[in-house]
């Protein structure tokens, strides 16, 4: 007849052999670091993928900011090129550079000088050293 296994037997029979790698694993400070390092290999990455996303949140921004621009810009042309196209400046421009008039208007035409500006130019005076120059600024 077999020999009855008991509980003591079989803690004997399948312990745990108590090598190298156990006994550090077993070692709670070695333990930690280990998990920190583990820890360190999954943040780092993470990090790394965080600031890609905020450079790119950010260039997403400053080109969402630019559209705004050529659209403001865009609206602006627009407006330019349907007055340029409408009737008034096309009578404005006739007005103006061609001299043309409406049926009875008179035209008057300002040469040159006639609002009497006259231009007067300061006498300049005689070329004095720096320290007489700087002398008549604060005393006169």
């Amino acid at each position: 007849m077999p020999k009855p296994k008991t509980i003591s037997n079989f803690k004997q029979q399948h312990r745990p052999e108590s090598g190298f790698f156990a006994s550090w694993l077993a070692n709670k400070k070695v333990f930690a670091i280990i998990a920190l390092v583990f820890l360190l290999l999954i943040l780092v990455p993470l990090a790394k993928n965080y600031n890609r996303k905020r450079i790119v949140e950010k260039e997403i921004a400053d080109i969402q900011q630019e559209i705004a621009e050529f659209e403001a810009k865009n609206r602006d042309l627009k407006e330019m090129v349907d007055y340029l196209q409408s009737d008034q400046s096309l009578e404005e421009q006739a007005r103006l550079n061609m001299g043309m008039k409406k049926p009875g208007e008179t035209v008057a035409v300002i040469q040159g000088d006639a609002f009497g500006t006259v231009m007067v130019e300061a006498a300049r005076p005689a070329s004095l050293p720096n320290w007489q120059k700087w002398w008549q600024y604060f005393v006169n």
